[in-house]
């Protein structure tokens, strides 16, 4: 096995699934990739035939996986979250307060809510070990994705999936429920990451069944609720789908707190320095065998005009265009390559009639 071979059976992609404790914790506690030097067009062309399949599958692996900037907007997030996890602290009769990460699609959302997750995880561990005084597994942080159309038996039984508890298939949906209680008390869980809650209609009864629910698990569990959607304020989620004066009683918009996320501007001299920023350290994670200082800065423009200034539009065409850097020999990342990347169709589409 050669060099490359054995660092990307070190390295490689990883494949863990976040929606369930084992692949939660495998990402809470994984290691930063080794890095390396990169390679003159010299020193590729001694290099067998796997060596450099290997090797250029090696900076695939790694430009593709580039690193969570310490943006305005995860800044300004995370301070959010800071807030409202002050209230964490409170004994277990006392209510606490939610996130809710709302914001059109490709905004980093899920990221912001992971990183963040990941990092509170990681100190409770340090303050309090892995194992609770009870002899459980400690989990601080529950990462629970929702589905479409999803009901309240689905909801507790995402729940449950996480924890891996034997009776998620079997139990009734009233039994559920306590079983979602039991597990995060049991495992002293503080912090519960609800991911894609715009696929509940807060109109429809199965929507106000999840919302009243949500509700009433906030109450009896000692953690504090994040939920991230997609324009969740539009979908009626904190007037719990009612109108007029009934939404005056909402308890949600009062226990919930909005964390809006916007996407990157270039019309004003701050939004600009804070986009070239961004591209600037970017452009330090990159390996091509060519890549130069400003290869990204000097195209700030179009890659604003390409991506809109959304984190996920950007990350795609940075992927694609170094994919294409490597595998034409060009080494480097040219205003031709990046015309000649294909990104998701909405940001091709807004490009198109900007």
């Amino acid at each position: 096995m050669n060099r490359w071979a054995r660092w990307l059976a070190d390295n490689g992609t990883a494949r863990y699934q976040l929606s369930r404790k084992k692949g939660w914790d495998a990402f809470v506690h994984s290691a930063p990739r080794e890095s390396f030097d990169v390679l003159t067009r010299t020193e590729k062309t001694r290099l067998s035939g796997e060596e450099r399949e290997d090797y250029n599958e090696a900076r695939m692996v790694w430009n593709a996986n580039l690193p969570t900037i310490k943006t305005s907007q995860l800044t300004a997030a995370y301070s959010v979250i800071d807030q409202v996890l002050a209230s964490g602290r409170r004994d277990g009769d006392k209510l606490r307060g939610s996130v809710v990460i709302d914001a059109e699609p490709g905004l980093g959302k899920t990221t912001i809510a992971t990183r963040y997750a990941r990092d509170f995880h990681r100190r409770a561990y340090r303050r309090e070990g892995p194992v609770t005084l009870g002899g459980h597994q400690r989990l601080p942080v529950a990462f629970v994705p929702l589905s479409a159309g999803i009901t309240l038996k689905g909801l507790n039984q995402q729940i449950l999936r996480f924890y891996g508890h034997p009776a998620v298939d079997r139990a009734s949906t009233s039994k559920l429920g306590a079983l979602a209680v039991d597990c995060v008390t049991s495992c002293e869980t503080r912090l519960v990451v609800l991911d894609d809650l715009h696929f509940v209609d807060f109109k429809h009864r199965n929507g106000i069944e999840v919302s009243n629910h949500l509700k009433g698990l906030a109450n009896e569990m000692a953690a504090t609720f994040v939920y991230v959607g997609v324009q969740l304020a539009e979908k009626r989620f904190f007037d719990e789908g009612q109108l007029g004066e009934q939404a005056a009683y909402a308890q949600t918009s009062r226990r919930a707190t909005r964390c809006p996320v916007a996407p990157f501007a270039v019309d004003t001299d701050p939004g600009l320095r804070s986009w070239i920023s961004l591209l600037r350290t970017l452009e330090g994670h990159i390996k091509l065998a060519d890549a130069h200082e400003g290869m990204l800065v000097e195209q700030a423009k179009v890659l604003h005009r390409r991506t809109q200034g959304r984190i996920a539009s950007l990350t795609n065409l940075i992927d694609r265009v170094c994919y294409l850097a490597i595998a034409s020999g060009t080494e480097t990342i040219t205003p031709e390559l990046i015309a000649a990347t294909t990104i998701d169709n909405a940001g091709e589409s807004a490009a198109r009639t900007a």
